[in-house]
């Protein structure tokens, strides 16, 4: 979560391109992430270059090499070093505008041109919008102010400004807090055998996170040629209907070392989608618009839920698009628990009955303010078509380390350490009643229950009788109490008359 001192440095950048007349909040996140995708180029072979002095090596296939590079637009040679951020932040202002704008931009526009790759698909259209030197001063002076070690900024900066949009009303994004990411991910403990999916990825919070984990706990593995081009180029895939959106998960993959992560432009429920046993591991978070058209939805998603509500056709789009043995961990709104449509019950069927259904995660209302105050679970399957679903692990998290009013201010409180671990020692789950924060049910109760799969369906609360005294004794206390007032006033009075 953003802090104090990023939040300020943040709405001083934010109010630079406001009052430089940039006023689109998605145009500014989008500028933004330009300045930052540059800053971190540099930053990251400032590291490069620190460890390899160490050993007496250069830096293997540096961002920015020694010599020149060759303008595509205009033709001139460029030196490399003027391209980085730590040179240009230093030259006399027209300087640093001319070669921010006319060098800089087209240089991280072409990165990886030559190569089929989602990074240079969709940066051919990008533009740089910041109008002048004044404004473009004030912008580097900011961004270098921000401290990017060890913090993914970009996400925490997204996180902010898009709670912003939201606040506003203006282009809101309904986005995933990073810990819920990580937390999912976590979960679900992805490996180089995985091919991950998010068909709504937004800014790519989950490819990304699944991509860093992979990184931390198969470092040595990464160093196999055949697990680095599997990491590199036929791992992750993202598909999102926002253009933004695509160009900032695309840099936000390059930034993790994922050069060619398969982002696309989809409508992932529409016939455009084929996608069917592909996918090892989906990780999502997918819109909740309520409903859309029949006639763009692919037909075979109908057939197993016949509804115009995306939260259930995405559901059964993750079972197509799984292979056998794919797994699932994907957020829903309460409804899709407790539904009584005939949709409803037949999606969850499918997970109890078809599909092996692991366990349901409870979070509370808050954990999407300032965004939305809606009700949501995690819930988290295998596909098998062929059942297997036993008893299912139900978690009623109460709290996520932050406070669930629309601040989201950092607290002691939070159940995610312990969900995670919970999660992956289920045998030690087993004697835990209904009583407990986290419990087994049973497949045959669930199926008794119309597939209900609210926690508050199965969890027991224990209730602690009061026992009062009877009015009689009650009647006497108030008696006793009118008559010592009574006494009280009168002596008042008496001494009021001296």
């Amino acid at each position: 979560m953003i802090t104090g001192e990023i939040r300020n440095k943040i709405d001083a950048i934010w109010d630079t391109f406001w009052t430089s007349g940039i006023t689109n909040s998605m145009t500014v996140l989008e500028q933004m992430t330009y300045l930052f995708f540059i800053k971190i180029l540099d930053d990251a072979q400032v590291k490069q270059e620190a460890t390899a002095s160490v050993f007496g090596a250069e830096v293997e296939n540096p961002t920015f090499p020694k010599g020149n590079w060759t303008n595509p637009q205009t033709g001139n040679a460029v030196p490399y070093q003027n391209l980085r951020w730590k040179t240009f932040k230093n030259f006399d202002p027209q300087t640093m505008l001319t070669t921010v704008r006319d060098e800089v931009f087209v240089f991280i526009k072409n990165l990886n041109t030559g190569k089929n790759s989602s990074y240079s698909t969709y940066m051919k259209d990008a533009t740089f919008l910041i109008p002048n030197e004044r404004t473009l001063i004030k912008l580097v002076d900011g961004v270098s102010g921000l401290d990017m070690e060890d913090r993914d900024t970009m996400g925490d900066v997204y996180e902010y400004i898009l709670g912003k949009m939201a606040s506003s009303g203006t282009n809101g994004q309904f986005r995933t807090p990073r810990h819920i990411i990580k937390m999912m991910v976590d979960l679900m403990r992805p490996t180089l055998k995985d091919t991950v999916c998010d068909p709504a990825m937004g800014s790519a919070g989950f490819i990304v996170e699944s991509a860093r984990y992979v990184a931390e706990n198969y470092s040595k593995e990464l160093l196999k040629t055949e697990n680095a081009n599997h990491y590199k180029n036929s791992m992750f895939y993202g598909f999102d209907t926002d253009q933004t959106m695509l160009r900032i998960g695309a840099m936000n993959m390059m930034l993790h070392a994922v050069e060619n992560p398969n982002i696309e432009w989809r409508d992932s429920l529409s016939d455009d989608n084929k996608d069917a046993e592909k996918y090892s591991l989906i990780l999502a978070n997918p819109p909740f618009t309520g409903s859309l058209d029949y006639e763009v939805v692919e037909k075979s998603l109908l057939t197993l839920a016949k509804t115009k509500k995306t939260e259930l056709l995405f559901l059964a789009l993750f079972l197509r698009s799984l292979r056998l043995g794919g797994r699932c961990a994907s957020i829903v709104p309460d409804g899709v628990l407790f539904g009584t449509s005939n949709a409803h019950k037949a999606i969850r069927k499918e997970l109890v009955e078809n599909q092996t259904l692991q366990a349901v995660i409870s979070m509370p209302s808050g954990v999407f303010k300032p965004y939305a105050g809606v009700s949501t679970a995690i819930l988290i399957f295998t596909k098998t078509n062929a059942g297997g679903t036993g008893d299912v692990w139900f978690y009623d998290m109460k709290a996520d380390g932050y406070s669930l009013d629309d601040k989201r201010t950092e607290i002691v409180d939070n159940d995610i350490p312990d969900i995670v671990t919970r999660f992956h020692s289920i045998e030690n789950e087993k004697n835990r009643t209904r009583k407990q924060q986290s419990f087994f049910v049973p497949k045959a109760d669930i199926v008794a229950n119309d597939y209900d799969l609210s926690i508050n369906k199965y969890k027991e609360v224990e209730r602690v009788k009061v026992v009062y005294d009877d009015p009689e004794v009650v009647f006497a206390r108030l008696e006793n109490l009118q008559n010592q007032v009574a006494e009280e006033l009168a002596e008042y009075k008496k001494m009021s008359e001296l």
